[in-house]
């Protein structure tokens, strides 16, 4: 069953794409990934395994929202300052398929936590691929060639999200840290409620749940700038060993200011 916060980020995210692209291609896309429930069944099903059987944080429907909203966000940032996409500088399709491509990475970036947490970027892309074909018979049904290069790079943002794999594309860059910027403390507070026990990767948990808010906005040096901000110091591993490192190995690093924001303290930057 769908919940209040889905369906929150589901209208965020169709206004967000309704301002950013010149046609409705990426629109009709984001509105059948939205709405698709295979797509749904998939989310849901990746959560259960996430939290309830191997004790990890937030990897559904939620989760796989925000990602795609954050960047959505981060695209049109990037386009307001001029710089064009990787399907753009190629010829091979328009900033609306850049964003086509990058919030179908994000709607399917997780889907193999469905079968396990190691290597799970690479069950994604081979479960995800006949739902991307699928989808974009129904949006690009007479452009086999944009199609193709549409895929391309979601496969792309889907295998590289980790940040494990060496990727090319900005618009794959964009995914990986979409999806770093998802850990506010509210991602991480059910498997905490769930522990009963200390075990590996506790202090990511209880990182997590000091960051309190994390903003995607304008920069004033770079094109987008990111604050996270948290309760106490210990959110700094956090952005240090998850966002920073996701950051540091995404092809969109030179175009990203990062402040880490703890209350009553001076912002610290990273880039």
């Amino acid at each position: 069953m769908r919940s209040p916060k889905e369906d929150g980020l589901d209208q965020k995210i169709i206004e967000t794409i309704s301002n950013l692209s010149p046609n409705d291609k990426a629109l009709e896309m984001a509105k059948l990934l939205i709405s698709d429930p295979e797509i749904q069944a998939l989310q849901e099903y990746a959560n259960d395994v996430s939290i309830k059987r191997l004790g990890f944080n937030d990897h559904g429907p939620v989760h796989m929202r925000i990602v795609a909203l954050n960047a959505a966000i981060m695209l049109g940032f990037l386009r307001e300052a001029h710089i064009k996409t990787s399907l753009e500088q190629e010829d091979a399709g328009s900033f609306d398929d850049s964003v086509t491509a990058v919030i179908t990475a994000a709607f399917l970036h997780d889907a193999g936590m469905t079968i396990s947490r190691q290597d799970h970027e690479l069950h994604s892309a081979y479960i995800a691929m006949p739902l991307i074909d699928r989808l974009l018979q129904e949006v690009y049904h007479n452009d086999l060639a944009r199609r193709i290069a549409i895929r391309a790079i979601a496969v792309e943002g889907i295998i590289g999200h980790m940040g494990g794999r060496q990727i090319n594309s900005l618009e794959a860059g964009i995914v990986q840290i979409g999806d770093g910027c998802d850990m506010t403390k509210g991602r991480a507070r059910i498997s905490i409620a769930l522990s009963t026990k200390p075990k590996v990767g506790d202090i990511h948990q209880y990182s997590a749940n000091s960051i309190e808010k994390v903003s995607i906005r304008s920069g004033s040096k770079k094109p987008i700038r990111i604050d996270v901000d948290m309760s106490s110091e210990v959110g700094l591993f956090q952005v240090e060993e998850v966002l920073l490192a996701k950051i540091a190995k995404s092809t969109a690093k030179g175009y990203i200011e990062l402040y880490a924001i703890v209350k009553d303290k001076e912002p610290k930057r990273y880039l």
